[in-house]
């Protein structure tokens, strides 16, 4: 029978499964379904005609659909938008640890330590020497390795027990970024917090978190093998600056995402001057990076001991021996004097680049936390180059050396904090 009020329309004794059941209420049973003379609108349904009514036989998920879709509630909303924030301030916490881990790589290497540990496991290594017996033991087995014949070789256990709690220390904390960033990820992941876009990085950064602990295992091994006979054993500079690296890049990438997450994106009005300065601050950020991947030939190389004044190179602007090796671009990578001097042109470079960039932004009207960034920036280059300067005239101490290299990670971070700022936010 048709519906007198609404024409064309028939009333239908709808027929639901025990699933559908279980939500629709008596009053629902009978609802008015328009329907077509060709019946199209209802593909793969058959139908059958009764006086009156029509029951309608469901054979697909579709009708149910179609009866009562899925809504998204505010509550399901403000849930999913507080789970984004938590795992934005998880990823920023991992970045911390990171950066903990920088420092504490950072001053392992300054006070001789990263050789002490002489194997690698991944649980046997967890657990350091506790009775006199196993110390010595582990002593004695640290004596049959370059370092001790060449370099400490009037070494005390007390002191050996320093410098292998100093690794310890340094390979626990990397374990502990595992355990923070893989359980955490897992939980996030069965809550349904991470978005599809988000799981192809968390893989990435899981991946390069378990590379760089290898990288750090194939650093040290190169430190335990004999070196050549006009050297002193020490890790490969190459394998140093990887390790360093993959750590920063590592630390980059978790750090932008995390502030993806906990900050809203503010507009910037749109100028001319605008898209070269978003192009102006990556660059100034890649030129970051590369500065702090030559420190760490620097340290590899110990060229920070080579020529210990500034501006010039013992009373010289380019040193004589800066291109000695053959073939050339060996000098760039092997040669101690070339690497502080490139170390020296790049700190140099990118304090000018900031500076620029920090003036450019003051020609456009920029949002409060932009603003703040670029200031931040410009303070932090100023205090960056002081302790390069204060690290080469002082010979290398361990306190100013291991500040200069935590400088370069938070320089990286403001630079990226500012990029991540002027970013083009999508309509």
């Amino acid at each position: 029978m048709f519906c007198k009020k609404f024409p064309g329309v028939l009333y239908a004794n709808v027929v639901h499964s025990k699933a559908s059941t279980q939500w629709m209420s008596l009053k629902s049973i009978l609802k008015p379904i328009v329907l077509q003379r060709s019946y199209s609108a209802f593909p793969r349904i058959s139908y059958v005609r009764q006086p009156f009514t029509l029951k309608i036989l469901e054979k697909t998920s579709r009708l149910n659909r179609f009866v009562r879709p899925k809504r998204c509630t505010a509550t399901q909303a403000a849930v999913s938008a507080s789970g984004q924030k938590i795992v934005g301030w998880w990823l920023l916490g991992c970045c911390g640890m990171v950066a903990g881990a920088v420092v504490l790589g950072g001053v392992t290497r300054l006070t001789e330590s990263g050789l002490s540990m002489t194997n690698w496991h991944l649980i046997k290594g967890m657990k350091p020497p506790r009775s006199e017996e196993e110390w010595q033991k582990e002593f004695e087995r640290y004596k049959q390795f370059p370092e001790y014949k060449y370099v400490h070789q009037d070494i005390t256990l007390k002191d050996f027990k320093f410098i292998f709690l100093m690794e310890w220390c340094h390979r626990m904390w990397g374990r502990s970024i595992g355990i923070a960033y893989i359980l955490p990820a897992i939980y996030f992941w069965r809550k349904g917090w991470i978005s599809k876009a988000l799981k192809p990085k968390i893989f990435l950064f899981g991946s390069l978190l378990v590379f760089q602990g290898l990288l750090g295992w194939f650093m040290v091994k190169s430190g335990l093998e004999e070196p050549a006979k006009t050297d002193i054993p020490r890790v490969s500079q190459y394998r140093l600056a990887s390790h360093l690296g993959s750590a920063f890049l590592l630390y980059a990438l978790m750090f932008w995402q995390g502030l993806s997450h906990v900050l809203k994106p503010t507009q910037i009005a749109e100028s001319k001057l605008l898209p070269v300065i978003r192009r102006f601050a990556h660059g100034t950020v890649g030129l970051v990076f590369a500065t702090a991947l030559s420190g760490a030939f620097v340290a590899g190389l110990d060229a920070g001991l080579v020529y210990n004044s500034f501006p010039k190179m013992a009373d010289r602007w380019i040193p004589q021996d800066i291109l000695t090796f053959d073939p050339k671009w060996k000098n760039f990578f092997e040669n101690s004097t070339t690497v502080q001097f490139d170390h020296r042109i790049l700190g140099i470079t990118s304090a000018l680049t900031v500076g620029t960039l920090w003036a450019l932004t003051r020609r456009i009207p920029l949002p409060k936390r932009a603003n703040l960034a670029a200031n931040c920036m410009l303070g932090m280059v100023l205090l960056q180059v002081t302790l390069g300067i204060a690290t080469l005239l002082y010979y290398v101490p361990t306190n100013l050396a291991a500040s200069h290299q935590f400088g370069s990670l938070s320089l990286l971070t403001i630079a990226l904090w500012l990029a991540h700022e002027l970013r083009r936010i999508p309509k």
